[in-house]
């Protein structure tokens, strides 16, 4: 694994990190791990299977016995089966990101997803994005970034994200799950939300993604 690339995106929810990942890995044609999106097919599970979010014992089960296929599709977009069936769909409600962040926070849930996460680095690269890539995943990545941006502007682009695909929302809503969820996320004791020290971080508000992916380009050196 030490001889394969990983660019690593980090970030809170909203700030660009999985359509710039999708980018990235296209223009060098790697493959691509959306290591939030593992964990909202957890939730996912767990809400079908009627398994607690605070069974950390049942979640770690779960997670290891997860029967999950990603399949990156011609719009470069992800599609995601779990356990034969497409929920795609499912995994980008407000209520499954709330539920993903949650279990998140548990360290033996982390611990079992951690080689899972791993297992994606396979030649010729990598482009992993999610919350802690670049500091606990894969620390040795040759290239890490941090993307940010405005509470604000992040849910719009979550709201627009969801009415587009013909889910009803409410922006005020996902503003205050939005302030919730970076709460949660940058003071859990295990892997928090925080930029690594040798990250590259862009704040994106008011970026088009076209700039942001030029001015990566611009700094990465394959």
């Amino acid at each position: 694994m030490k001889n394969i690339p990983v660019i690593t995106i980090d970030g809170p929810s909203g700030a660009g990190k999985g359509t710039i990942s999708l980018r990235l890995a296209k223009h060098f044609g790697w493959h691509t791990l959306d290591s939030g999106a593992i964990y909202r097919v957890l939730a996912l599970a767990a809400n079908r299977h009627r398994v607690s979010l605070e069974n950390e014992s049942a979640l770690v089960n779960l997670a290891i016995h997860l029967e999950i296929i990603f399949e990156l599709l011609p719009d470069l977009s992800v599609g995601v089966i779990l356990e034969g069936e497409e929920v795609s769909q499912d995994l980008r409600r407000e209520t499954c990101g709330a539920a993903a962040s949650q279990i998140a926070a548990l360290p033996a849930v982390r611990q079992a997803l951690l080689t899972r996460q791993r297992a994606f680095c396979q030649a010729p690269g990598l482009v992993a994005d999610g919350r802690d890539m670049g500091t606990v995943v894969f620390p040795d990545a040759f290239f890490k970034i941090f993307l940010t941006a405005s509470c604000e502007e992040r849910a719009e682009r979550r709201y627009k994200q969801l009415i587009d695909s013909g889910i009803d929302a409410r922006l005020s809503d996902i503003i205050t799950e939005i302030r919730k969820r970076d709460q949660r996320d940058s003071t859990r004791t295990v892997a928090p939300l925080i930029a690594a020290k040798d990250a590259y971080v862009i704040d994106t508000t008011g970026i088009s993604i076209e700039t942001v992916v030029e001015r990566i380009l611009k700094k990465v050196v394959i």
